[in-house]
């Protein structure tokens, strides 16, 4: 009989234990889930596809014009603007959006230059998407100098 006492308490010691423990694990996965979305943020923002691109052994890619006109309009949008607020950042956004799209929809580029541009392409893509959902002004002000890094980079790989 003691046998049996004994081992229901410890049965439901364990039990009383393990309601304590999804409190810990919800902790633990919200600790995870910010780091993780703190950690996606930075590489939205920043330039590792830098270490990815390659160039045409030494040479810049060649780039179909109207690729190359898009760009230059989306450096246009970002040097012939001054934003101070929060909104004029989104309205950049919005216009670089439109640049970026024209350029997706005229590529008719082809193999290495085309897998390269994407490599250019496709966080500078991510970078308009968070500056259009970007919260404060200093957000917003990190993630535009960023696209302007990623823009004005577009010359040292393609011409």
């Amino acid at each position: 009989m003691n046998k049996i006492i004994i081992t229901l308490i410890a049965v439901s010691l364990l039990f009383t234990g393990c309601k304590d423990r999804p409190k810990e694990s919800n902790v633990t996965k919200k600790n995870e889930t910010e780091h993780t979305e703190q950690h996606t943020e930075s590489n939205t923002v920043g330039n590792d596809w830098m270490q990815e691109i390659k160039t045409n052994d030494g040479a810049k890619w060649i780039a179909n014009p109207e690729t190359n006109e898009g760009v230059v309009r989306m450096r246009s949008v970002l040097t012939t603007n001054n934003p101070k607020e929060l909104n004029d950042y989104h309205t950049i956004a919005d216009a670089l959006n439109e640049e970026k799209n024209y350029v997706i929809k005229e590529c008719t580029m082809k193999g290495s230059s085309h897998d390269n541009l994407h490599v250019w392409l496709l966080p500078l893509i991510e970078k308009i998407d968070a500056l259009k959902e970007a919260n404060t002004l200093a957000e917003a002000q990190h993630i535009y100098k960023s696209i302007e890094q990623n823009v004005n980079a577009y010359n040292d790989y393609f011409e």
